[in-house]
């Protein structure tokens, strides 16, 4: 790279590296910046993904006619590793709360609650307003899981980027290293290229349930709803 370019890390990767990365293209005059999307495949073909970028602002700046030309939604976070550390925030979040609705979806239908009707229950209340259970009717109440929006794998390793920074930093991820335990003995039966809320699976298995409601009682939900 020439002096004076800008290299930006779309991947997802850690704040450590993206800064020694950073230190070593600095004294050569190349800018760099780490800047993880969000928003899957269908957010890669629409532009609506969301860049988050740590970084030099100047820098940023000078570039976010590029950044916008493929995302909606591009954010300057702070300085170099805040873009990495924005995304492993949002991903290891995003798993956990995962497993936790595995969990507790399994007992309400285990329970007798048929999956569509305890899904439109949940979402009236005061959290399901805020959309917490919406993340489920793609691929775990439908029960299908191909093709994949984001692998397995990826997931496994987006976490445990995010729980080695915990340890580094001294603090306490014990439900994180939990759903971390779920994705690993998911990863473990050869799921990895499979769907990242493939591991939910797990949790049937061990209530002993299936979950599996049809497409169009969701929709129906949905247009109920009025929020789609």
């Amino acid at each position: 790279m020439r002096r004076g370019t800008a290299f930006f890390d779309l991947s997802t990767n850690s704040p450590g590296l993206v800064r020694r990365l950073h230190a070593t293209f600095a004294p050569r005059g190349v800018a760099v910046l780490d800047a993880p999307v969000s928003g899957g495949p269908t957010g890669a073909r629409t532009r609506k993904l969301a860049i988050w970028v740590g970084g030099d602002r100047e820098v940023y700046d000078r570039h976010e006619s590029v950044l916008r030309s493929m995302s909606d939604q591009p954010c300057y976070v702070g300085p170099v590793g805040a873009g990495a550390v924005a995304k492993l925030v949002h991903n290891c979040a995003s798993f956990t709360i995962r497993a936790v609705l595995a969990e507790v979806f399994c007992l309400g239908v285990k329970a007798g609650v048929e999956p569509a009707m305890l899904w439109q229950a949940v979402r009236q209340g005061a959290s399901g307003r805020r959309r917490t259970f919406d993340v489920l009717v793609d691929k775990f109440l439908p029960g299908t899981f191909e093709p994949p929006s984001f692998a397995l794998r990826l997931g496994h390793k987006d976490v445990s980027l995010a729980t080695a920074l915990g340890r580094e930093l001294g603090v306490p991820m014990r439900l994180a290293n939990l759903a971390l335990e779920e994705i690993t003995e998911a990863l473990n039966r050869g799921w990895g290229d499979r769907d990242s809320s493939t591991f939910m699976l797990l949790e049937e298995e061990r209530a002993g349930v299936r979950i599996a409601a049809s497409p169009e009682a969701l929709r129906q939900v949905i247009e109920l709803d009025g929020r789609s």
